[in-house]
């Protein structure tokens, strides 16, 4: 772990695409300029971008730096193995497809209640660590989903856990579902690194409501991702914060505050308790448009864009949202109301949404003719 040099690191999630291909050259000039600023951690997974984030980063990153120059975690991801004897072959895919001969990280994807006892029942820790005793992989982690007493009960079971991944940020870190708070609190229980996603929340805490961009314009200049990304790094035992950046610019914007990092001062904090008081009289959907449940919608319903359209709505109660819902988002038999509710989307969902019902109540603000 101590090759990594900053706190701050490159979520390949949410690559920048040009229709429904990675943009490379883009991608090229980020990872680029990414090195250049003196960070070197880099976060995917076989799922990101339907398959496309391994290829990329092998495009513009692995075969363009020595193997020292980076730190590349990768994950195990429930989608992709149904047996024991499917872990090692799916480990060696990946291996390949990112172009490398070891991943720094290794982590159990997306931990919780159910993926917990699947995984367990897969022997997949125990190969996990098997494939760090033979040099493939340097150190094993997992991201983490659920409430938690889970976190405790795995972090207990598997003491060989070296770092957990958690979503952390401000809007979160006290909410009843997600419960950011207490989960930093168990890592830091069992001494264990802790590295953010989420930090900006898919994108909500830089779109912000109006009378919220307002607080933080009263600061200064700075951005609202300097606020959300300096909130969650500047906690004890945070090893790393992720950003899924899409564009240069937002890579730029980010590395001007992270470079020198400095963590938010009192009045900063102060600042963003008023922001998190705002958002908690909203009521908005929770959605950070991982897609995990539209991968697996049988009607395509592109479930988190119609959440982004209903949050839209409720914030600035103007036409646009619905003009967005009926000619962008939806298409016949791919609507709100078109959902069959067959439940795979909850079963994916890592914030654990009432999915159908919000899709019910998305067809009733928007389908009312």
């Amino acid at each position: 772990m101590n090759l990594i040099k900053k706190n701050f690191g490159f979520g390949c999630m949410r690559l920048p695409m040009a229709g429904d291909k990675v943009d490379i050259p883009q991608t090229c000039r980020m990872v680029d300029e990414f090195l250049e600023a003196g960070f070197n951690y880099f976060d995917t997974a076989h799922g990101y971008l339907g398959g496309k984030s391994e290829l990329a980063l092998k495009e513009c990153l692995t075969s363009r730096y020595p193997r020292d120059q980076y730190i590349l975690t990768d994950k195990l991801t429930n989608f992709f193995f149904k047996k024991e004897e499917d872990i090692r072959p799916f480990f060696e895919s990946q291996l390949k497809a990112c172009g490398v001969d070891y991943f720094d990280f290794y982590l159990m994807h997306a931990q919780g209640t159910e993926n917990f006892k699947f995984f367990k029942s897969c022997r997949a820790y125990e190969i996990a660590f098997e494939l760090k005793a033979e040099g493939k992989v340097r150190h094993v982690g997992i991201s983490f989903h659920d409430k938690a007493d889970v976190l405790e009960q795995i972090l207990t079971e598997y003491p060989q856990i070296e770092v957990v991944q958690i979503q952390f940020n401000y809007v979160d870190y006290d909410d009843l579902a997600v419960e950011s708070r207490k989960c930093y609190e168990v890592c830091c229980r069992h001494n264990k690194p802790v590295i953010v996603m989420e930090p900006v929340k898919g994108g909500n805490l830089v779109n912000l409501p109006e009378n919220a961009k307002a607080v933080f314009d009263e600061l200064g200049s700075a951005g609202p991702a300097s606020y959300a990304i300096r909130f969650a790094a500047g906690f004890p035992g945070i090893m790393m914060v992720l950003s899924g950046m899409s564009s240069m610019e937002q890579m730029l914007d980010n590395i001007s505050f992270m470079k020198d990092f400095k963590p938010l001062n009192e009045k900063e904090l102060e600042a963003v308790g008023k922001v998190q008081e705002i958002f908690r009289n909203m009521n908005l959907i929770p959605c950070t448009a991982c897609r995990y449940c539209e991968a697996g919608c049988p009607k395509q319903i592109k479930i988190p864009d119609l959440f982004a359209v209903m949050n839209t709505k409720q914030i600035y109660h103007d036409w646009n949202a619905d003009y967005y819902y009926n000619n962008v988002h939806t298409s016949p038999g791919r609507k709100a109301s078109d959902c069959i509710k067959c439940g795979k989307c909850e079963k994916a969902c890592p914030q654990h949404l009432h999915i159908r019902d919000l899709l019910a109540d998305v067809a009733k603000e928007f389908e009312k003719e």
